[in-house]
């Protein structure tokens, strides 16, 4: 016996609409983060937003660790793992170059997708991500947004400082 509720979910699970997990936590972060930078302002959404990235980068930092069978990431590993858990979200990271004193990484593809368009609070996210994952394993560390999806840019270009330098003190970031 079919009922017609029956008979309703039968028919919506034949429809063809883009609604699925992913895409709907995606969407919910967009609008989150819009309501923020709306209601309270872009700065004070990017604090909130740079505590939930610290919170996750201390996780994604002990994964790593946990994995790896270390006490502490070196500095050749610190480069990889912040590629490597931007790749497993879907990002498009690589190691534009490295020196004693930082590291510059290039993006083609946001994890959060076309939704981070017009967010820039999101962006916090991977800089507190990449800042706590390489404070935590070589005590300091600087994160400068030169370039982001959201802010209309083609591509992210993200420098993380490793030293306190004066260039590191000269570039707008968050230590």
């Amino acid at each position: 016996m079919h009922t017609a509720t029956s008979v309703a979910e039968d028919r919506l699970a034949d429809i063809d609409i883009p609604i699925e997990r992913d895409l709907f936590l995606r969407k919910l972060l967009r609008e989150l983060a819009g309501t923020l930078q709306d209601v309270i302002g872009l700065e004070e959404a990017s604090g909130f937003v740079s505590i939930v990235g610290q919170r996750i980068g201390e996780w994604m930092d002990d994964e790593y660790r946990r994995a790896l069978g270390v006490d502490e990431l070196s500095s050749d590993q610190i480069p990889a793992v912040l590629v490597d858990l931007k790749k497993r979200i879907q990002g498009d990271f690589a190691v534009e170059s490295i020196d004693q004193d930082k590291i510059v990484l290039v993006n083609r593809a946001c994890p959060f997708g076309d939704k981070v368009r017009d967010r820039p609070s999101l962006c916090m996210m991977t800089a507190n991500v990449f800042g706590t994952v390489t404070s935590e394993n070589l005590g300091y560390a600087k994160v400068a947004l030169h370039e982001t999806i959201a802010r209309g840019d083609p591509g992210c270009r993200v420098v993380v400082y490793l030293r306190h330098t004066e260039q590191a003190v000269g570039d707008a970031g968050n230590a």
